[in-house]
């Protein structure tokens, strides 16, 4: 594959990796360094022949998540807070109804465990089936759907106790 190819490629995956990217991190400017840092991995190893790029890109962007937020546990706490992340106030009522909703979502997604976050944001946000995340992940297809399902159940539970805007 010539540079070329490959930088139009990578321009082709950004759009599908950064919704990922946000959906992880939950937050906009977290989610845009993970997706520098997951471009800048790929352009300076080799793309595993059994893979396609798109799948490599969320496995390696998956991993990069993973690590960080390892290292950065501690020190997450206060980018939870949502008086934190908001820079913009909004002077509507549709747009401040958006984004409470969106606070819900991710106060939602934040209560579940990583492994079923990252499948409800392949399968739900990226709509890869099951077979694809299976890949991409390493686990087994029954897998993804048991901690689909589980992660589900979760945020059902969640959102039945939470007055979420209509």
């Amino acid at each position: 594959m010539t540079s070329k190819e490959l930088k139009q490629q990578l321009h082709d995956i950004l759009p599908p990796l950064r919704r990922f990217a946000i959906s992880l991190c939950g937050s906009v400017s977290d989610a845009d360094d993970l997706v520098q840092s997951t471009v800048e991995r790929l352009l300076t190893r080799t793309k595993p022949d059994d893979l396609e790029l798109i799948a490599w890109a969320f496995k390696v962007c998956r991993n990069i998540w993973i690590d960080d937020y390892r290292a950065r546990k501690v020190r997450e706490k206060a980018t939870h807070h949502v008086e934190l992340q908001r820079t913009q106030s909004a002077d509507n009522e549709e747009r401040v109804t958006h984004a409470m909703q969106l606070d819900e979502v991710n106060q939602a997604l934040a209560q579940l465990p990583d492994d079923q976050r990252s499948m409800i944001a392949l399968v739900a946000v990226q709509g890869l089936s099951y077979r694809e995340v299976a890949s991409i992940l390493g686990v087994p297809t029954g897998t993804v759907m048991s901690r689909l399902a589980r992660a589900r159940s979760k945020l059902a539970e969640y959102f039945e106790g939470v007055s979420v805007c209509s």
